[in-house]
Protein backbone atom coordinates (compact mmCIF):
# COMPACT_ATOMS: atom_id res chain seq x y z
CA UNK A 1 0.00 0.00 0.00
CA UNK A 2 1.58 3.58 -0.81
CA UNK A 3 1.40 5.84 1.75
CA UNK A 4 -1.37 9.15 1.31
CA UNK A 5 0.54 12.36 -0.29
CA UNK A 6 0.59 15.40 2.07
CA UNK A 7 -2.24 16.52 -0.63
CA UNK A 8 -3.99 13.69 -0.71
CA UNK A 9 -4.53 14.14 2.82
CA UNK A 10 -5.39 17.78 3.05
CA UNK A 11 -8.51 16.54 -0.10
CA UNK A 12 -9.37 13.60 2.59
CA UNK A 13 -10.08 16.13 5.39
CA UNK A 14 -11.61 18.97 3.22
CA UNK A 15 -13.77 15.79 2.00
CA UNK A 16 -15.11 14.59 5.40
CA UNK A 17 -15.76 18.12 6.67
CA UNK A 18 -17.62 18.98 3.47
CA UNK A 19 -19.86 15.39 4.09
CA UNK A 20 -19.86 15.89 7.69
CA UNK A 21 -21.29 19.75 7.26
CA UNK A 22 -23.86 18.16 4.84
CA UNK A 23 -25.24 15.70 6.96
CA UNK A 24 -25.52 18.57 9.89
CA UNK A 25 -27.37 20.60 7.69
CA UNK A 26 -29.71 17.48 6.45
CA UNK A 27 -30.31 17.13 10.43
CA UNK A 28 -31.09 20.71 11.39
CA UNK A 29 -33.50 20.58 8.03
CA UNK A 30 -35.19 17.49 9.37
CA UNK A 31 -35.57 18.96 12.90
CA UNK A 32 -36.73 22.41 11.64
CA UNK A 33 -39.40 20.59 10.15
CA UNK A 34 -40.44 18.46 13.18
CA UNK A 35 -40.51 21.61 15.43
CA UNK A 36 -42.38 23.65 12.90
CA UNK A 37 -45.09 20.43 12.50
CA UNK A 38 -45.06 20.86 16.17
CA UNK A 39 -45.90 24.28 16.74
CA UNK A 40 -48.69 24.34 13.80
CA UNK A 41 -50.23 21.90 15.80
CA UNK A 42 -50.90 23.83 19.08
CA UNK A 43 -52.04 26.66 16.57
CA UNK A 44 -54.67 24.06 15.73
CA UNK A 45 -55.12 23.66 19.02
CA UNK A 46 -55.79 27.28 19.42
CA UNK A 47 -57.71 27.64 16.09
CA UNK A 48 -60.00 24.57 17.66
CA UNK A 49 -60.61 26.85 20.62
CA UNK A 50 -61.87 29.72 18.77
CA UNK A 51 -63.88 27.93 16.39
CA UNK A 52 -65.73 26.34 18.94
CA UNK A 53 -67.65 29.18 20.91
CA UNK A 54 -69.67 30.10 17.95
CA UNK A 55 -71.70 27.29 17.34
CA UNK A 56 -72.08 26.18 21.04
CA UNK A 57 -72.49 29.92 22.27
CA UNK A 58 -76.72 29.45 21.48
CA UNK A 59 -76.69 26.23 23.73
CA UNK A 60 -74.75 27.73 26.40
CA UNK A 61 -77.06 30.72 27.19
CA UNK A 62 -80.22 27.99 27.02
CA UNK A 63 -78.27 25.22 29.77
CA UNK A 64 -77.38 28.07 31.98
CA UNK A 65 -80.53 30.39 31.01
CA UNK A 66 -78.28 33.36 30.63
CA UNK A 67 -78.25 36.29 28.37
CA UNK A 68 -75.70 37.97 25.96
CA UNK A 69 -73.92 40.06 28.06
CA UNK A 70 -73.99 37.24 30.95
CA UNK A 71 -72.70 34.28 28.31
CA UNK A 72 -69.85 37.33 27.53
CA UNK A 73 -68.05 36.94 30.47
CA UNK A 74 -66.40 33.85 29.21
CA UNK A 75 -64.74 36.71 26.89
CA UNK A 76 -63.83 38.26 30.04
CA UNK A 77 -62.27 35.76 31.85
CA UNK A 78 -60.71 34.50 28.43
CA UNK A 79 -59.49 38.24 28.20
CA UNK A 80 -57.83 38.06 32.06
CA UNK A 81 -55.95 34.87 30.97
CA UNK A 82 -54.53 35.99 28.42
CA UNK A 83 -53.13 38.99 29.88
CA UNK A 84 -51.88 37.44 32.60
CA UNK A 85 -50.32 35.25 30.06
CA UNK A 86 -48.69 37.23 28.33
CA UNK A 87 -47.25 39.14 31.02
CA UNK A 88 -45.68 36.22 32.45
CA UNK A 89 -44.52 34.79 29.48
CA UNK A 90 -40.95 36.01 29.28
CA UNK A 91 -40.22 34.75 32.98
CA UNK A 92 -41.78 31.57 32.62
CA UNK A 93 -40.75 30.18 29.19
CA UNK A 94 -36.87 31.07 30.28
CA UNK A 95 -37.30 29.23 33.13
CA UNK A 96 -39.48 26.25 33.19
CA UNK A 97 -39.00 25.65 29.59
CA UNK A 98 -40.62 25.92 25.94
CA UNK A 99 -44.07 24.93 25.62
CA UNK A 100 -44.54 22.95 29.25
CA UNK A 101 -46.73 25.12 31.15
CA UNK A 102 -49.31 26.30 28.56
CA UNK A 103 -50.28 23.33 27.31
CA UNK A 104 -51.04 22.16 31.00
CA UNK A 105 -53.26 24.59 31.37
CA UNK A 106 -55.45 23.92 28.55
CA UNK A 107 -55.70 20.27 29.76
CA UNK A 108 -57.11 21.77 32.86
CA UNK A 109 -59.21 23.90 31.41
CA UNK A 110 -61.07 21.32 29.00
CA UNK A 111 -61.22 19.01 31.99
CA UNK A 112 -63.27 21.62 33.58
CA UNK A 113 -65.68 22.29 30.40
CA UNK A 114 -66.50 19.03 29.56
CA UNK A 115 -68.02 18.42 33.18
CA UNK A 116 -70.45 21.42 32.30
CA UNK A 117 -70.09 22.44 35.61
CA UNK A 118 -71.92 25.50 37.51
CA UNK A 119 -71.66 28.59 35.16
CA UNK A 120 -69.05 30.62 37.41
CA UNK A 121 -66.62 27.68 37.58
CA UNK A 122 -67.34 27.05 33.85
CA UNK A 123 -66.34 31.20 33.14
CA UNK A 124 -63.16 30.28 34.73
CA UNK A 125 -62.07 27.64 33.00
CA UNK A 126 -61.94 30.10 30.47
CA UNK A 127 -59.68 32.33 32.37
CA UNK A 128 -57.00 29.16 32.90
CA UNK A 129 -57.39 28.31 29.35
CA UNK A 130 -56.61 32.05 28.53
CA UNK A 131 -53.21 31.75 30.06
CA UNK A 132 -52.15 28.69 28.37
CA UNK A 133 -53.37 29.64 25.26
CA UNK A 134 -51.17 33.19 25.53
CA UNK A 135 -48.08 31.63 26.74
CA UNK A 136 -47.76 29.04 23.89
CA UNK A 137 -49.09 31.73 21.22
CA UNK A 138 -46.38 34.05 22.34
CA UNK A 139 -43.92 31.24 22.26
CA UNK A 140 -44.74 29.56 19.02
CA UNK A 141 -45.02 32.91 17.02
CA UNK A 142 -41.66 34.28 18.52
CA UNK A 143 -39.89 30.98 17.79
CA UNK A 144 -41.31 30.61 14.39
CA UNK A 145 -40.39 34.72 13.68
CA UNK A 146 -36.56 33.74 14.42
CA UNK A 147 -36.32 31.05 11.34
CA UNK A 148 -34.31 32.59 8.70
CA UNK A 149 -35.68 30.89 5.16
CA UNK A 150 -38.90 31.46 4.12
CA UNK A 151 -39.88 33.19 7.09
CA UNK A 152 -43.27 34.16 5.48
CA UNK A 153 -44.40 31.25 3.95
CA UNK A 154 -43.89 29.38 7.62
CA UNK A 155 -45.87 32.53 9.19
CA UNK A 156 -48.26 31.71 7.01
CA UNK A 157 -48.86 27.90 7.64
CA UNK A 158 -48.33 28.23 11.29
CA UNK A 159 -51.27 30.66 11.10
CA UNK A 160 -53.18 28.45 8.69
CA UNK A 161 -56.08 27.73 11.44
CA UNK A 162 -56.73 24.26 10.38
CA UNK A 163 -58.56 23.48 13.56
CA UNK A 164 -60.85 26.83 13.37
CA UNK A 165 -61.97 25.33 10.19
CA UNK A 166 -63.22 21.63 11.90
CA UNK A 167 -64.30 22.39 15.32
CA UNK A 168 -67.34 24.03 14.18
CA UNK A 169 -67.91 21.38 12.51
CA UNK A 170 -67.85 18.98 15.79
CA UNK A 171 -69.41 22.05 17.86
CA UNK A 172 -72.33 22.09 15.84
CA UNK A 173 -73.27 18.26 16.45
CA UNK A 174 -72.61 18.33 19.99
CA UNK A 175 -74.63 22.02 20.04
CA UNK A 176 -77.70 19.81 19.04
CA UNK A 177 -76.56 16.52 21.49
CA UNK A 178 -77.76 15.83 25.25
CA UNK A 179 -74.23 15.99 25.98
CA UNK A 180 -73.45 19.06 24.53
CA UNK A 181 -69.87 19.66 26.67
CA UNK A 182 -68.88 16.56 25.81
CA UNK A 183 -67.27 18.65 23.02
CA UNK A 184 -64.87 19.49 25.76
CA UNK A 185 -63.60 16.06 25.96
CA UNK A 186 -62.32 16.60 22.24
CA UNK A 187 -60.75 19.52 22.73
CA UNK A 188 -58.90 17.67 25.55
CA UNK A 189 -57.40 15.15 23.50
CA UNK A 190 -56.02 17.64 21.00
CA UNK A 191 -54.98 19.64 24.27
CA UNK A 192 -52.87 16.41 26.42
CA UNK A 193 -51.81 15.19 22.41
CA UNK A 194 -50.07 18.92 22.02
CA UNK A 195 -48.43 18.31 25.40
CA UNK A 196 -46.90 15.35 24.46
CA UNK A 197 -45.91 16.31 21.33
CA UNK A 198 -43.97 19.62 22.84
CA UNK A 199 -42.32 17.46 25.29
CA UNK A 200 -40.93 15.07 23.08
CA UNK A 201 -40.00 17.56 20.43
CA UNK A 202 -38.62 20.32 22.87
CA UNK A 203 -38.23 19.08 25.61
CA UNK A 204 -38.62 21.62 27.88
CA UNK A 205 -35.11 23.43 26.63
CA UNK A 206 -34.52 27.00 26.93
CA UNK A 207 -35.49 28.57 23.47
CA UNK A 208 -32.43 29.15 22.16
CA UNK A 209 -30.99 25.67 22.96
CA UNK A 210 -34.05 24.72 20.56
CA UNK A 211 -32.68 26.80 17.76
CA UNK A 212 -29.21 25.36 18.55
CA UNK A 213 -30.55 22.16 17.31
CA UNK A 214 -31.52 23.43 13.90
CA UNK A 215 -28.43 25.15 13.30
CA UNK A 216 -29.68 28.75 14.18
CA UNK A 217 -27.87 31.02 16.20
CA UNK A 218 -29.05 32.46 19.65
CA UNK A 219 -30.89 35.57 19.69
CA UNK A 220 -28.91 39.02 20.16
CA UNK A 221 -28.75 40.43 23.54
CA UNK A 222 -29.49 44.31 23.45
CA UNK A 223 -26.77 46.35 25.87
CA UNK A 224 -29.10 48.46 27.84
CA UNK A 225 -29.16 47.90 31.51
CA UNK A 226 -32.87 48.07 31.71
CA UNK A 227 -35.14 45.09 32.26
CA UNK A 228 -36.55 43.60 29.44
CA UNK A 229 -39.95 44.50 30.13
CA UNK A 230 -39.49 48.15 30.21
CA UNK A 231 -37.25 47.76 27.06
CA UNK A 232 -40.24 46.28 25.40
CA UNK A 233 -42.59 48.39 26.96
CA UNK A 234 -40.69 51.63 25.35
CA UNK A 235 -41.03 50.85 22.24
CA UNK A 236 -43.96 52.76 20.55
CA UNK A 237 -43.85 50.24 17.43
CA UNK A 238 -44.60 47.10 19.94
CA UNK A 239 -47.60 49.28 20.91
CA UNK A 240 -48.64 50.14 17.42
CA UNK A 241 -48.44 46.36 16.47
CA UNK A 242 -50.85 45.26 19.96
CA UNK A 243 -53.39 47.54 19.09
CA UNK A 244 -53.69 46.48 15.47
CA UNK A 245 -53.49 42.75 16.55
CA UNK A 246 -55.96 43.54 19.45
CA UNK A 247 -58.92 44.59 17.08
CA UNK A 248 -57.94 42.29 14.27
CA UNK A 249 -58.03 39.47 16.50
CA UNK A 250 -61.16 40.92 17.86
CA UNK A 251 -62.74 40.95 15.16
CA UNK A 252 -62.10 37.83 13.73
CA UNK A 253 -63.12 35.62 16.86
CA UNK A 254 -66.37 38.39 16.83
CA UNK A 255 -67.21 37.32 13.43
CA UNK A 256 -66.64 33.55 14.46
CA UNK A 257 -68.34 33.78 17.59
CA UNK A 258 -71.30 35.59 16.99
CA UNK A 259 -72.43 35.27 13.09
CA UNK A 260 -74.41 32.27 14.25
CA UNK A 261 -76.43 33.98 16.85
CA UNK A 262 -76.73 36.61 14.44
CA UNK A 263 -78.06 33.86 11.28
CA UNK A 264 -80.40 32.47 13.56
CA UNK A 265 -81.82 35.40 15.35
CA UNK A 266 -82.10 38.00 12.39
CA UNK A 267 -82.10 35.61 9.03
CA UNK A 268 -84.41 32.82 10.60
CA UNK A 269 -81.57 30.62 10.12
CA UNK A 270 -81.66 26.70 11.80
CA UNK A 271 -79.33 25.23 14.02
CA UNK A 272 -76.98 24.39 11.19
CA UNK A 273 -76.58 27.99 10.77
CA UNK A 274 -73.02 26.65 12.93
CA UNK A 275 -72.04 25.50 9.08
CA UNK A 276 -71.58 29.83 8.51
CA UNK A 277 -68.94 30.08 11.18
CA UNK A 278 -67.21 26.71 9.51
CA UNK A 279 -67.43 28.94 6.26
CA UNK A 280 -65.43 31.78 7.61
CA UNK A 281 -62.72 30.15 9.49
CA UNK A 282 -62.39 27.93 6.22
CA UNK A 283 -61.90 31.21 4.53
CA UNK A 284 -59.03 32.16 7.21
CA UNK A 285 -57.57 29.33 6.33
CA UNK A 286 -57.32 29.42 2.73
CA UNK A 287 -56.61 33.02 2.63
CA UNK A 288 -53.61 32.53 4.62
CA UNK A 289 -52.26 29.96 2.32
CA UNK A 290 -53.69 30.97 -1.48
CA UNK A 291 -52.64 34.48 -0.88
CA UNK A 292 -49.13 34.24 0.22
CA UNK A 293 -48.09 34.79 -3.45
CA UNK A 294 -50.00 38.15 -3.64
CA UNK A 295 -48.48 39.20 -0.40
CA UNK A 296 -45.56 38.71 -2.12
CA UNK A 297 -46.47 40.08 -5.12
CA UNK A 298 -47.80 43.43 -4.56
CA UNK A 299 -46.19 43.69 -0.84
CA UNK A 300 -47.64 42.66 2.45
CA UNK A 301 -48.10 46.30 4.00
CA UNK A 302 -50.28 47.38 0.55
CA UNK A 303 -52.25 44.15 0.26
CA UNK A 304 -53.55 44.69 3.82
CA UNK A 305 -54.73 47.85 3.38
CA UNK A 306 -56.83 45.97 0.13
CA UNK A 307 -57.69 43.19 2.57
CA UNK A 308 -59.00 45.49 4.79
CA UNK A 309 -60.98 47.79 2.11
CA UNK A 310 -62.80 44.64 0.60
CA UNK A 311 -63.76 42.98 3.88
CA UNK A 312 -65.23 46.34 5.04
CA UNK A 313 -67.32 46.54 2.35
CA UNK A 314 -68.10 42.74 2.37
CA UNK A 315 -69.65 43.53 5.89
CA UNK A 316 -71.95 46.19 4.44
CA UNK A 317 -73.16 43.53 2.33
CA UNK A 318 -74.05 41.30 5.05
CA UNK A 319 -75.69 44.11 7.59
CA UNK A 320 -77.53 45.54 4.37
CA UNK A 321 -78.53 42.32 2.48
CA UNK A 322 -80.94 40.25 4.09
CA UNK A 323 -80.09 37.03 2.59
CA UNK A 324 -78.88 34.10 5.18
CA UNK A 325 -77.43 32.54 1.34
CA UNK A 326 -75.76 35.59 0.61
CA UNK A 327 -74.41 36.42 4.10
CA UNK A 328 -72.54 33.23 4.09
CA UNK A 329 -70.92 33.34 1.21
CA UNK A 330 -69.49 36.75 2.21
CA UNK A 331 -68.55 36.35 5.57
CA UNK A 332 -66.69 32.93 3.97
CA UNK A 333 -65.38 35.70 1.30
CA UNK A 334 -64.32 37.83 4.53
CA UNK A 335 -62.65 35.11 6.37
CA UNK A 336 -60.08 34.72 3.30
CA UNK A 337 -59.23 38.45 3.08
CA UNK A 338 -58.92 38.18 6.64
CA UNK A 339 -56.97 35.14 6.83
CA UNK A 340 -53.54 37.13 6.10
CA UNK A 341 -53.74 39.95 8.28
CA UNK A 342 -51.72 38.24 11.22
CA UNK A 343 -48.84 36.44 9.81
CA UNK A 344 -48.70 39.94 7.89
CA UNK A 345 -48.45 41.69 11.21
CA UNK A 346 -45.94 39.09 12.61
CA UNK A 347 -43.75 39.18 10.10
CA UNK A 348 -43.64 42.91 10.06
CA UNK A 349 -42.79 42.74 14.02
CA UNK A 350 -39.66 40.69 13.06
CA UNK A 351 -38.52 43.44 10.48
CA UNK A 352 -38.83 46.70 12.57
CA UNK A 353 -38.64 45.74 16.68
CA UNK A 354 -34.80 44.75 17.55
CA UNK A 355 -33.71 41.29 17.43
CA UNK A 356 -33.09 41.33 21.42
CA UNK A 357 -36.29 41.50 22.06
CA UNK A 358 -38.10 40.01 19.80
CA UNK A 359 -39.48 37.27 21.42
CA UNK A 360 -40.75 38.91 24.62
CA UNK A 361 -42.45 42.15 21.89
CA UNK A 362 -43.96 39.74 20.27
CA UNK A 363 -45.05 37.50 22.92
CA UNK A 364 -47.14 40.47 24.06
CA UNK A 365 -48.25 41.76 21.10
CA UNK A 366 -50.12 38.50 20.68
CA UNK A 367 -50.99 38.01 24.56
CA UNK A 368 -52.88 41.51 23.71
CA UNK A 369 -54.51 40.11 20.27
CA UNK A 370 -55.78 37.47 22.54
CA UNK A 371 -56.98 39.76 24.94
CA UNK A 372 -58.78 41.51 21.88
CA UNK A 373 -60.35 37.97 20.87
CA UNK A 374 -62.38 38.33 24.30
CA UNK A 375 -62.32 42.12 25.17
CA UNK A 376 -64.19 43.11 21.37
CA UNK A 377 -66.76 39.99 21.63
CA UNK A 378 -67.88 40.80 25.01
CA UNK A 379 -68.03 44.40 23.69
CA UNK A 380 -70.24 43.04 20.60
CA UNK A 381 -72.26 40.94 23.29
CA UNK A 382 -73.05 43.84 25.36
CA UNK A 383 -73.80 45.88 22.86
CA UNK A 384 -76.37 43.43 21.94
CA UNK A 385 -78.00 42.66 24.91
CA UNK A 386 -79.47 46.35 24.98
CA UNK A 387 -79.83 47.28 21.49
CA UNK A 388 -80.34 43.59 19.97
CA UNK A 389 -77.92 41.20 17.95
CA UNK A 390 -78.50 43.73 14.78
CA UNK A 391 -75.87 45.47 16.08
CA UNK A 392 -73.02 43.13 15.39
CA UNK A 393 -72.54 44.19 11.42
CA UNK A 394 -72.29 48.18 12.39
CA UNK A 395 -69.91 47.26 15.57
CA UNK A 396 -68.02 44.86 12.81
CA UNK A 397 -67.35 47.71 10.46
CA UNK A 398 -66.41 50.33 13.19
CA UNK A 399 -63.87 47.83 14.44
CA UNK A 400 -62.68 46.73 11.18
CA UNK A 401 -61.90 51.02 10.47
CA UNK A 402 -59.98 51.16 13.43
CA UNK A 403 -57.88 48.29 12.51
CA UNK A 404 -56.94 50.10 9.45
CA UNK A 405 -56.31 53.80 10.73
CA UNK A 406 -53.99 52.03 13.03
CA UNK A 407 -51.96 49.89 10.66
CA UNK A 408 -51.42 52.86 9.00
CA UNK A 409 -49.72 54.13 12.25
CA UNK A 410 -47.40 51.48 11.55
CA UNK A 411 -44.02 52.25 10.54
CA UNK A 412 -43.21 51.01 7.30
CA UNK A 413 -39.87 50.20 7.67
CA UNK A 414 -37.21 49.42 10.53
CA UNK A 415 -36.28 52.31 13.03
CA UNK A 416 -34.05 50.05 14.91
CA UNK A 417 -29.89 49.47 15.01
CA UNK A 418 -29.02 46.13 15.03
Amino acid sequence: MSPISPVDSKTHDSSTQLSASRAATTSHHLRAHIQLATLCFFLYLEGWNDGTNGPLLPRIQKVYNVGYAVVSLIFVFACLGFITGALSNVVLTEKLGFGKVGSLFQVVAYSIEAAAPPFPAFVFAYFVGGIGLALQNAQSVGYVACFKPNAEAKMGLLMAGAGALSSPLAATQFAQASRWSFHYLASLGVAITNTVLLMIVFRLKPQDECLAQIGLEPTEKGTSEHSEFRQIFGLKDVHLLASFILFYVGAEVTIGGWIVTYAQTVRGGGPSSGYISTGFFGGLMIGRLALLWVNQKIGERRALFIYATLAIGLELIVWLVPSLVGDAVAVAVIGVLLGPMYPIAMNHAGRVLPRWLLTGSIGWIAGVGQAGSALVPFMAGAIASKSGIRTLQPVLVGILGLMTALWALVPKSSRRVD
